[in-house]
């Protein structure tokens, strides 16, 4: 592997070696927590070098088309969605019934209740996309709108899979409270959403906590991308703040599109 030199990092053997056994202490970490995820962590890491290397390929294709920017963000929010839904899942057949025994939802549901997720996962981040590319904000490119759309997609579906699982594993937990609120003349989907929404309000707190120490605990990624690709620190600020606070909002809007799905037992 011939070696390239970056501001960051020294592309080579060395790094390979680090990103294994980077792999292996995960994993032995998650054995030692007696986790089901050890025996995935493995095939996540090649997964994730494999999509790395695949989006280089299409980055580079479609840049410069329309036609596969579109199709690409469209596969960017099925993929997401299948993600979400799987957890989702796990959590309303309950975490206690082992991987073997958890019964599978027929195709059509399936195929239903991931395009329904597609809602909380995809919709904000692309009304702002397409907000930014009216206002000029944004440049009519590829390279521009395919990453500020990932990272939206990409939070907007890691809020709707926790809400979706804290949820169904509330309602699990205050079924007694359901039948309570029922006998009392609620709805169903009043009576739900009165244990839901206990559980909605903590999804919420990661994104808020990370929203908040933005800049003094982390340091986001597009921050240093646009300083190390040439922007000055000020100007890569403001970049990052708009794409913080348009986080805040996606997750938002996941959150709450995702509880009332989960009430109203579309999820």
């Amino acid at each position: 592997m011939p070696e390239t030199r970056s501001t960051m990092f020294n592309f080579g053997w060395p790094l390979v070696v680090a990103l294994v056994l980077l792999v292996v202490v995960a994993a032995v970490f998650a054995r030692l927590g007696r986790t089901e995820h050890a025996a995935v962590i493995p095939w996540a890491a090649v997964r994730a070098t494999v999509q790395l290397m695949i989006l280089g390929l299409i980055l580079d294709f479609a840049v410069s088309r329309l036609w596969a920017v579109i199709l690409f963000l469209v596969a960017i929010i099925l993929t997401a969605a299948q993600t979400a839904h799987s957890r989702i899942i796990t959590a309303r057949i309950g975490q206690h019934v082992p991987r073997r025994e958890r019964p599978r939802p027929t195709a059509g549901r399936r195929i239903r209740e991931i395009l329904t997720l597609t809602v909380p996962v995809g919709l904000m981040p692309l009304i702002l996309v397409a907000c930014l590319l009216l206002a000029g904000i944004l440049d009519m490119r590829g390279l521009a709108v395919i990453p500020v759309a990932g990272i939206l997609i990409g939070h907007g579906m890691a809020v709707s899979a926790l809400t979706g699982r804290r949820v169904h594993e509330e309602l699990r937990a205050g079924r007694g409270e359901v039948e309570a609120a029922l006998s009392l003349g609620f709805t169903d989907g009043q009576a739900r959403m009165l244990v839901a929404e206990r559980a909605a309000s903590a999804a919420l707190v990661p994104t808020i906590d990370t929203t908040k120490t933005v800049g003094m605990v982390t340091i986001p990624g597009a921050f240093v991308g646009m300083v190390l690709g040439g922007a000055t620190p000020l100007e890569a600020g403001i970049m990052q703040l708009f794409v913080i606070i348009a986080i805040l909002a996606v997750a938002t809007a996941a959150l709450t599109i995702t509880e009332y799905l989960v009430v109203w037992r579309l999820l």
